[in-house]
């Protein structure tokens, strides 16, 4: 399918989509920050201190949280691949190589990793904080030292 929009208008629109703060990542820190800073967990936007710059990090329980856009990270790639042409294939296939690449980085560097696409954020949110909530209990439960 042909890009309706000349290489020059296409850029110029492309340059205007956000990576950081997005209205979905914003409306689920908010839902984060209402749950869990009350319970005395912290964490930081868009740590560099790690590879990958999660979208969240809680540093002390060494847990990395992206949310991922579902288009530009490859949900239903197989089933939309076809109708892209092969530069527009090329960047999909290397965000989604890169991604697991950070996976594996930050899991071999004791870090777990949890990934949330757009639309699981954008409908079941209370689940994405459930998620969350049990990975930052189960990560201070074994850092505990026991008696």
């Amino acid at each position: 399918m042909p890009d309706w929009m000349s290489k020059e208008q296409r850029s110029r629109h492309m340059a205007l989509i956000r990576g950081r703060n997005t209205r979905f990542e914003i409306a689920i820190i908010r839902t984060i920050s209402a749950e869990l800073y009350p319970l005395g967990y912290r964490y930081r936007k868009h740590y560099g201190g790690v590879i990958g710059t999660p979208d969240i990090a809680f540093v002390r329980q060494h847990i990395a949280i992206f949310f991922d856009s579902d288009f530009w990270h490859g949900k239903n790639y197989a089933r939309l691949k076809d109708r892209m042409d092969l530069e527009w294939r090329a960047k999909i296939e290397r965000n989604i190589e890169k991604d697991r690449e950070v996976n594996k980085a930050l899991r071999r560097a004791g870090w777990k990793v949890l990934r949330f696409d757009e639309q699981h954020v954008k409908y079941k949110s209370s689940s994405v904080v459930q998620r969350i909530r049990r990975a930052l209990v189960d990560r201070n439960f074994r850092s505990t030292p026991s008696s």
